[in-house]
C-alpha cells in the first residue's frame, strides 16, 4: 500500500505535480514567513516563489527525461542554483557606514531554491528535514549570536570626530590604554561639519564592549560612536 503511494508520488502526473508545488509552497512559506516577520526585504512571497519556481524547473527536467529527451537530469537544477544568486545579491546591502546587511536572507533564498529542487525531484523526506533545518537556523540559532558577539575581542565601530587632529589624539590615547586601532577608513558623515570613519578596535587585554565604548567616548572631540 505504502509502496504504491510512493510510486505514484514519484511519478509525473497532474496530481503529483500539484502535490509537489503545494509542498514547495508550504516549505517556502515556512522559511519566508520567518524572514518576513523580521522585516527582511525578501519575505513570504519571495521565498515561496523561489521554492515553487525551482520545483517547477526540477519537475520539467524530470518530465523531459521521462519523455526520452536527451538531456542531463541535473542541468536545469544547476542553473537554478547559480541563477538565484543574483536574487540573493539584491538583498545584500552595504549601509553608509559600511555595515553589511542581508547575508542571512540571501543565504536563506539560496537554501530555499535548493529546497524547491529537492521537492521537485520527489525527494520528500530530505525536503521536509531541510525545511526544518533552515527554519531552526533562521529562527532559533540567531539567539546564540548575542553571547558569541559579546565575547568577540575585535570591535568594528563607526565614529564621528569634531576635527582631523582628534584622530591622532584618539589613536595615541587608545595605544596607552592597550587598544590597537586598524582598518581605519574615512567615509562621509551625515553631518558635513564632522568627520566620519570606520575602524577596528582590538583590545590587547580583556574588556567588555560597553567599557570600550565608554573609553572611546571619553576622548575629547569624539562626537558619535556606534558599534557596527
Amino acid at each position: 500500500m505504502i509502496d504504491n503511494i510512493l510510486n505514484i508520488l514519484h511519478s509525473i502526473s497532474p496530481i503529483t505535480i500539484a502535490f509537489r508545488l503545494l509542498l514547495a509552497l508550504i516549505c517556502g512559506g515556512i522559511i519566508g514567513f520567518e524572514r518576513g516577520r523580521k522585516g527582511r526585504p525578501a519575505g513570504l512571497r519571495t521565498h515561496i516563489l523561489v521554492c515553487i519556481g525551482s520545483s517547477l524547473a526540477m519537475i520539467t527536467n524530470q518530465y523531459l527525461y521521462n519523455m526520452g529527451t536527451s538531456t542531463d537530469v541535473a542541468r536545469m537544477g544547476a542553473q537554478v542554483i547559480s541563477g538565484v544568486s543574483f536574487l540573493g545579491a539584491g538583498t545584500i546591502i552595504i549601509t553608509g557606514r559600511h555595515q553589511v546587511k542581508g547575508l542571512t536572507t540571501a543565504a536563506s533564498l539560496w537554501a530555499c531554491a535548493c529546497l524547491g529542487l529537492t521537492v521537485g525531484c520527489g525527494f520528500y523526506s530530505a525536503a521536509l528535514l531541510g525545511t526544518l533545518s533552515i527554519w531552526v537556523v533562521n529562527s532559533l540559532l540567531h539567539r546564540l549570536e548575542v553571547p558569541i558577539h559579546s565575547r568577540v575581542k575585535i570591535f568594528r565601530v563607526y565614529i564621528e570626530f569634531r576635527e582631523i587632529k582628534v584622530i591622532r589624539e584618539m589613536m595615541t590615547f587608545l595605544k596607552e590604554n592597550k587598544v590597537k586601532v586598524s582598518d581605519l577608513e574615512f567615509i562621509k558623515a551625515d553631518d558635513k561639519s564632522k568627520i566620519g570613519a570606520t575602524l577596528t578596535l582590538i583590545p590587547l587585554v580583556k574588556v567588555e564592549s560597553e567599557k570600550l565604548q565608554l573609553l572611546v567616548n571619553s576622548i575629547d572631540g569624539v562626537e558619535y560612536l556606534e558599534e557596527i
